[in-house]
């Protein structure tokens, strides 16, 4: 199951929401970074479209036509991104209960995605 399709497509999705917390977070740090953060999202928004056009394209072949299952995988890997960026680059901790127990329902939707047939 884990082919080279698969590992391209999570990803591609993983940048999607790299890019994606950036382009609407910046806003919120601290230094001149927050001063260009408008700038930062136009810049940022044609690549983070073509690489959610093409995760979604490679996930949807993959899973031979759910767009349920992308939809989902989408949603678990931008679960699994932004707890860490915003913990890293924000200051903000992802270790509240709240936020553990939504990390691990991402994991656990990616999963089912992934290996239920």
């Amino acid at each position: 199951m884990f082919t080279a399709q698969l590992l391209g497509s999570i990803g591609l999705f993983t940048l999607v929401h790299i890019l994606v917390w950036f382009t609407t977070n910046t806003q919120f740090m601290d230094g001149d970074i927050k001063d260009k953060s408008l700038l930062i999202a136009i810049v940022l928004s044609v690549p983070t479209t073509l690489c959610a056009y093409y995760a979604s394209k490679l996930t949807y072949d993959m899973l031979e036509s759910s767009a349920w299952a992308v939809r989902f995988i989408a949603f678990g890997t931008s679960w699994l991104i932004f707890p860490i960026l915003t913990w890293y680059l924000l200051n903000e901790s992802m270790f509240t209960t709240k936020t553990m127990i939504c990390t691990f329902l991402a994991v656990c939707i990616i999963c089912v995605q992934l290996f239920w047939k």
